[in-house]
């Protein structure tokens, strides 16, 4: 069922329950030198649990910053956003902060380790904010399941690029999110390489059973979602 559509047409009866993301007139606007810029211009969007949408269109089209509003780093102009249940409008920083750490794994085009930190200790990172006493066992485990155990004690510099981003990987799902955002993943990855995070990625939310939103220029990763969305000039369009 075809349950993303553009601002013109109603969304479908799918029930809040059923839906991990649910968002309705969504805008944002940015201060610009000329004015206010429309990024986003009235989306609406349904997404179920545990379902794979691949997110394409061309560059500026909106793409990112839907993710960003969907995480809680940026805040939405206008429109109803609610993920996991909660209600993002009028939560403020602190609440924010929970709400990513409880819900959001997000793996983007760079790595974004920290670079003083081991591979173990960037993937303990969001458990210790979490105030898990099994941080770095749990950590141990998911750089495992990526094909890292030998590399633990590794600083970002000291990785390769599909080793960073499989760290990231790491990070992002070791908390088991019910949301995993993954924005142009293997943009930095030669092919063979990003083929094979992307084996992990698509693995490791099957095992999990969580929701992945995956942005991508790339045809034959969104062929591999269970259905794929096209944005254009910050609108959801048809085809």
């Amino acid at each position: 069922m075809d349950t993303i559509t553009s601002h013109s047409r109603p969304l479908d009866d799918r029930s809040t329950d059923e839906s991990l993301i649910s968002a309705r007139e969504l805008t944002f606007r940015v201060a610009g030198a000329a004015g206010a810029v429309n990024i986003l211009r009235g989306v609406d969007l349904s997404i179920g649990k545990g379902e794979v949408v691949g997110l394409v269109g061309p560059s500026g089209s909106g793409k990112t910053s839907l993710l960003m509003l969907l995480a809680g780093l940026e805040r939405a102009s206008s429109g109803s956003l609610t993920v996991a249940g909660r209600v993002l409008a009028g939560m403020d920083e602190d609440a924010l902060a929970r709400f990513r750490r409880e819900t959001i794994g997000i793996v983007f085009q760079a790595f974004h380790l920290i670079p003083t930190m081991t591979a173990l200790e960037n993937v303990a990172v969001p458990l210790e904010f979490a105030g898990r006493r099994d941080a770095f066992a749990r950590a141990t485990e998911a750089l495992r399941e990526v094909g890292l155990g030998h590399r633990l004690g590794h600083y970002p510099g000291e990785l390769s690029g599909g080793e960073q981003q499989r760290v990231a990987l790491a990070r992002a799902t070791v908390a088991e999110p019910p949301l995993l955002l993954a924005d142009e993943p293997t943009g930095n990855l030669d092919r063979g390489t990003g083929g094979q995070v992307m084996d992990l990625l698509f693995g490791l939310r099957a095992r999990l059973g969580t929701t992945l939103l995956l942005i991508t220029h790339d045809p034959v990763l969104a062929g591999r979602c269970d259905r794929v969305v096209r944005m254009e000039d910050g609108l959801i369009v048809p085809g």
